[in-house]
């Protein structure tokens, strides 16, 4: 059983891979931090030393290395579902979960963090606003491929469980 999270940047993907993953009592994973530890570079030095196109094909690599986790909950990239056939390929692989905000939830998130992704860096907030807006349009399609779509502001986790338990082989499902 594997439990891919995609959504867009600052959707919640990472912080829910490891409160469902405890409440399933299964490893989680972090799609950006498996390429760190693998390639030894954060992904904003990556972006800022190679191109979007070497990354996503790595990022690529990343992802189908996961086959390798038999029970695990995997928060991917913001990106990852939108390029190289991806989301297909993680439909086939495990269960697809589309952490759903709105641009404005988005926006409200990537302008607090502390840490800044590679793709919205150095962006003032109109230039931000301007591009979420856009960029979220155009990868909702590839979210939308998810086999389940849950409300990721202000999520509730045992919601997420219940909705799960359908998708899930019996014997992974988890028990109340």
């Amino acid at each position: 059983m594997r439990i891919y999270l995609v959504g867009y940047m600052g959707a919640g993907k990472s912080t829910t891979a490891k409160r469902l993953a405890r409440r399933l009592g299964v490893e989680s994973y972090d799609t950006d931090r498996l390429f760190e530890e693998r390639f030894r570079i954060s992904v904003n030095d990556f972006f800022k030393k190679y191109d979007e196109p070497l990354y996503r094909k790595l990022e690529t690599q990343i992802l189908q290395s996961t086959e390798q986790y038999e029970n695990a909950v995997i928060a991917t990239g913001g990106g990852t579902a939108c390029f190289n056939d991806n989301m297909a390929w993680m439909n086939r692989n495990g269960i697809t979960v589309f952490l759903k905000t709105s641009p404005q939830t988005n926006f409200n998130r990537l302008s607090q963090s502390k840490v800044k992704r590679p793709l919205v860096v150095n962006k003032t907030p109109e230039e931000l606003e301007t591009f979420i807006m856009q960029n979220h349009a155009e990868r909702l399609p590839y979210y939308e491929q998810a086999q389940l779509t849950v409300k990721g502001e202000d999520l509730d986790l045992e919601a997420l469980v219940e909705a799960l338990k359908p998708l899930l082989p019996p014997a992974s499902a988890p028990t109340m």
